[in-house]
């Protein structure tokens, strides 16, 4: 069976509202801002991936397109498990989300590795890395042409959401690692 991913749904739900090509599925994705929650950037991610939903027999090959200049391009079209698979997994993430190994959580796990000046500096320049992407997603929603129903949008106020609590807490950190209210010696044994 298919491996549960933001991708696969995201092939799985563009497959289902009507047929289309990968290069159209990635060119959707992009156009409705879903890049910013599913990894597109790289094309061969997006044909492993429906492989595999065409294999077990989530999607299929409906037809091929060929314009002049272009390749030959593979239409898909979800099937009725496919469509099915994709309002489980919906479910599924809604109310039972995995544990996810987050890069950052586990720096911070081994901060003592690091002085406490140079981890200062590190988080200084995630906190305005996290400052620069909140702007951006903020201007991102401002922007949205109003007549967008507030659905196709909710994942920026989620988005939104979550900088903000990252963005207040990173800074409290550097405040108190700044300040010397958080503090280690490297040198010390764990």
């Amino acid at each position: 069976m298919t491996q549960r991913s933001g991708l696969a749904l995201a092939v799985l739900a563009l497959a289902a509202e009507e047929p289309m090509h990968p290069y159209r599925m990635q060119q959707l994705l992009r156009e409705r801002g879903k890049d910013q929650v599913v990894n597109v950037g790289q094309r061969s991610q997006l044909y492993k991936t429906i492989d595999r939903l065409v294999r077990d027999d989530l999607l299929v090959a409906r037809a091929t397109e060929r314009e002049a200049t272009r390749p030959e391009r593979t239409v898909y079209a979800a099937t009725d498990a496919g469509r099915e698979l994709a309002i489980t997994w919906t479910l599924d993430m809604l109310t039972a989300p995995r544990h996810e190994f987050a890069e950052f959580t586990a720096a911070l796990a081994h901060l003592p590795l690091l002085d406490p000046e140079v981890a200062a500096d590190a988080l200084a320049l995630r906190l305005s890395d996290r400052r620069s992407e909140l702007q951006r997603v903020r201007h991102d929603l401002e922007t949205a042409p109003a007549f967008l129903p507030r659905i196709v949008v909710v994942e920026a106020e989620y988005a939104i959401a979550h900088l903000e609590t990252d963005v207040a807490w990173i800074a409290a950190l550097l405040d108190d690692l700044r300040s010397g209210a958080l503090t280690w010696d490297r040198a010390a044994p764990n």
